[in-house]
C-alpha cells in the first residue's frame, strides 16, 4: 500500500485538512472576483454620483462608470486567473 494522501503533499502543506488546503488554493480566484466586484461598484457608484451633482434624467454617467468598471475589472480578473493558472 502507498502513501496517503497527506504524506504526499509538499512541506508547507503538510497537517493541513483537506478543507484548509481547498481554501489556500481557491484564495486568489476569490480575491480576483471581489476586486471584480469592487471596480464595478465603485465605478458605477462614481457616475451615480456624478449623475445627482450633474442633475441628469438620463444616467450616463451610470452607465459610463459601469462600462469602465466592469472593463477594468474584467482585465484584472483575467490577467490575474491566467497568471494563476500558469502555475
Amino acid at each position: 500500500m502507498g502513501p496517503s494522501d497527506r504524506e504526499r503533499r509538499a512541506p508547507e502543506e503538510q497537517g493541513l485538512s483537506n478543507l484548509a488546503l481547498a481554501h489556500r488554493k481557491a484564495a486568489p480566484y476569490i480575491g480576483a472576483g471581489w476586486s471584480l466586484v469592487a471596480s464595478i461598484v465603485v465605478f458605477a457608484g462614481a457616475g451615480y454620483w456624478l449623475d445627482g451633482k450633474m442633475g441628469n434624467r438620463t444616467p450616463w454617467f451610470t452607465l459610463v462608470g459601469s462600462v469602465l468598471g466592469i472593463t477594468g475589472g474584467l482585465i484584472s480578473f483575467l490577467r490575474l486567473a491566467l497568471r494563476t493558472g500558469k502555475k
